[in-house]
């Protein structure tokens, strides 16, 4: 059961500055707030809307006192149409099986994050998640969440995503794969595959996080056409 949320009894926390992890010699801040278990779901809606991004039971977003690069990103799934490079990628992975499952932390699931985080992140924030740690960011979430699952051939866990499901479409939360198969674009894939869920669910966005112009971390993000940046007159078309 929910309940709607009340905005005048929030209360936001701003933290620490801290280096920024997409621009060099940058300090970042972030104001952030908690979601209940029972408001949790129309929040997270309302504030990803307006730009947050959610991590557990906190909803953010970037607030640097001398810098605007951070940039929510939402894909428009019923204007997207696949590139030649990423037809190739969907191509590659047809033999793949989608399957979305409740949220609930598997040891499968979570020696896939262990190898994503060792080869991909080693030394980042998540590097050290334990189990428990996994299974409180999976099954400790206020908010409407599954897990999709990507299965090869042999039935093998080659990839996961973790996705909010909003009232207007999709938000990629966190996701990883087998680092080790190199030739399927694995990060791109499952993005293609949740625009056409999107589309299949007649929702209109999928919602990426943030983007920050010239972070080579961030550049694959506007491939994506089209596609819409939130800034100060509300969301408006990223020109590729």
């Amino acid at each position: 059961m929910t309940r709607p949320f009340d905005p005048q009894r929030l209360q936001f926390y701003l933290t620490i500055p801290s280096p920024c992890p997409y621009l060099p010699d940058r300090m970042e801040r972030k104001i952030f707030t908690q979601l209940d278990p029972l408001s949790g779901p129309h929040l997270n809606n309302y504030l990803t809307h307006a730009g947050f991004r959610r991590s557990q039971n906190v909803i953010y977003r970037p607030a640097c006192e001398a810098c605007r690069e951070c940039k929510s990103l939402r894909i428009y799934t019923p204007g997207f149409t696949p590139s030649k490079s990423f037809r190739r990628t969907l191509n590659r992975n047809k033999d793949l099986s989608r399957e979305v499952v409740e949220p609930l932390a598997t040891r499968e699931q979570f020696a896939l994050l262990h190898q994503y985080l060792n080869t991909r992140h080693e030394g980042g924030g998540m590097s050290d998640m334990d189990f428990y740690r996994y299974e409180m960011m999976v099954e400790q979430c206020a908010s409407d969440t599954e897990i999709v699952e990507y299965r090869d051939a042999d039935a093998r866990l080659v990839a996961c995503a973790l996705i909010d499901v909003l009232q207007d479409g999709l938000s990629m939360v966190y996701s990883f794969f087998d680092t080790d198969i190199t030739n399927r674009s694995m990060g791109n894939f499952m993005i293609l595959d949740h625009i056409k869920r999107c589309v299949a669910l007649g929702q209109p966005n999928l919602y990426l996080g943030y983007w920050v112009e010239g972070s080579p971390k961030m550049d694959y993000k506007s491939r994506f056409q089209p596609c819409e940046i939130l800034g100060a007159d509300g969301w408006r078309r990223l020109q590729s």
